[in-house]
């Protein structure tokens, strides 16, 4: 087996076996990058000596029996996570030359641990995208079919996996921002409930909304990546002080007894029928190992897309106020203060995050605010009501996790509205606050990868992941590789 198409758990049981040392690792994992780079695009910043020098360290304490499962493996970031001293754009040109002066809480925890930062990853500006063709880095393009995007925003962190650059990463998730490329890319995509992992450090696009949560090859890495990064953080005021289940532990419970909700407002007409078929061989590959399943509704449903524009535009409003070319980022050359700011911001952002910018300025504005924000608001507590009646019947939701296979770059860039539908399945989710993870279902006839989605209860991520490691263990899609 190459070792850039190793597992987390696979390369662990190699170090700490002697096999492999992380520098070798390392050195294999900076040469698949360097080769399918090219190809795909998936990196912004390659940190190739610092990635070297931290896999001699790691080697280090592995000799010195000091090492834990993460230690010298060699993963990568989305460009939203602080790293300090090492540049941090956010994928847009409005910080294309920010230092940050510390580090995520996120990537803090994961390099205590010994893990290995490869680099910085593509993604859509401001994490506003579902497709990373709103990069000012370039098109990040799906490993499976180049011609197609990889989703988005974590684009980058999923392609990246996905054409084996990195053992593992980390996304962000806000509207869909995990699951969808992780869908697109055939790979595991977990966003955890809000709360559960630390924000502090993550360069914020919608703050009521936004989580992180981990990119992976199989179930078991993402319990071991979700351990890692969860719990409180007093630095980050929406982080919950509630204790950190040992994840790896609760995979092996199966299945049997588990109830499985099926929302009827997820399983309509104008799902591609490659999805719903996918769909209907995971509910009888459930139904095979003992899982019951029960017709739910979650009737807000039709609402959630316009409820996720008007709450994430807000906010994504008063986020981005603060890059104005005087305190970071870029800085146009102006006669006066007023020019200089105007010009900084649109030299600075791209298209998305402006019109995302106007929406949201427009919809807090004086005469305004309680149309639009406080009424979006009403329609948020709505749909998260939906999600905890039905869960009173119901241990996990079964649902796709976007309404088609990947599609083709350039295909939806001109129509917004089009590109907001991909993430119809997902946003629900971040509006309610609880957890959900994609996981390969299959392939469409075209040999694109489809996903499926689990949808936990709040803290529920034991379930989903236990419910998804059962699936994953009596199906092969996780097994099939790209080929570059």
């Amino acid at each position: 087996m190459n070792i850039f198409d190793m597992t987390i758990h696979e390369l662990h049981g190699a170090l700490k076996g002697k096999q492999l040392s992380s520098l070798e690792a390392t050195t294999a994992l900076l040469k698949r990058i360097e080769s399918v780079e090219p190809q795909i695009g998936s990196f912004i910043t390659v940190t190739a000596e610092q990635a070297l020098a931290a896999a001699r360290s790691a080697d280090q304490r592995i000799a010195r029996g000091e090492g834990t499962t993460l230690t010298g493996i060699p993963l990568a970031l989305k460009d939203i996570f602080l790293t300090e001293g090492v540049r941090t754009t956010c994928g847009s040109r409005i910080l294309s030359n920010f230092i940050p002066p510390y580090s995520a809480a996120s990537w803090e925890k994961l390099r205590d641990q010994g893990a290995v930062l490869l680099g910085k990853l593509n993604q859509d500006e401001f994490a506003m995208g579902s497709s990373n063709e709103s990069s000012a880095y370039g098109i990040t393009r799906n490993p499976w079919d180049t011609s197609r995007i990889p989703g988005g925003s974590s684009g980058g962190s999923a392609a990246a996996v996905a054409a084996g650059q990195a053992i593992a990463t980390l996304g962000t998730d806000t509207g869909g921002s995990i699951r969808q490329p992780a869908s697109h890319c055939g790979c595991v995509g977990l966003k955890p409930t809000y709360g559960r992992v630390s924000r502090y450090g993550v360069i914020a696009y919608a703050s009521s909304l936004d989580q992180v949560g981990p990119l992976t090859r199989d179930v078991a890495d993402c319990a071991l990546m979700l351990e890692a990064v969860a719990g409180y953080d007093p630095k980050d005021s929406t982080s919950v002080d509630t204790p950190v289940p040992d994840y790896s532990a609760a995979l092996a419970g199966g299945v049997k007894g588990l109830r499985i909700g099926l929302p009827k407002e997820y399983f309509i007409d104008g799902l591609d029928p490659d999805v719903q078929k996918a769909m209907t061989a995971a509910i009888d590959t459930f139904r095979r190992l003992g899982a019951e399943f029960v017709d739910i509704s979650l009737p807000h449903t039709d609402y959630a897309v316009a409820t996720y524009y008007l709450i994430a535009t807000a906010e994504a409003s008063s986020n981005l106020a603060r890059y104005d070319g005087v305190r970071f980022g870029h800085r146009a050359q102006a006669d006066n203060l007023l020019d200089m700011y105007t010009k900084s911001r649109s030299e600075g952002f791209g298209t998305e995050v402006k019109r995302r910018i106007m929406l949201g300025t427009y919809a807090l504005s004086s005469g305004y605010y309680d149309a639009y924000y406080v009424k979006a608001q009403k329609v948020r507590t709505l749909i998260m009501n939906d999600f905890i009646s039905a869960f009173t019947g119901v241990d996990v939701m079964l649902t796709p996790v976007a309404p088609t296979p990947a599609f083709k770059i350039g295909e939806k860039i001109n129509d917004p509205l089009q590109m907001y539908l991909s993430d119809i399945f997902t946003i629900p989710v971040n509006l309610a606050g609880t957890c959900a993870m994609s996981l390969p279902a299959g392939f469409s006839a075209e040999g694109l990868p489809i996903g499926l989605q689990l949808i936990g209860k709040p803290f529920g991520e034991e379930t989903i992941l236990r419910a998804g490691y059962a699936f994953e263990q009596a199906t092969e899609w996780h097994t099939r590789k790209a080929t570059l």
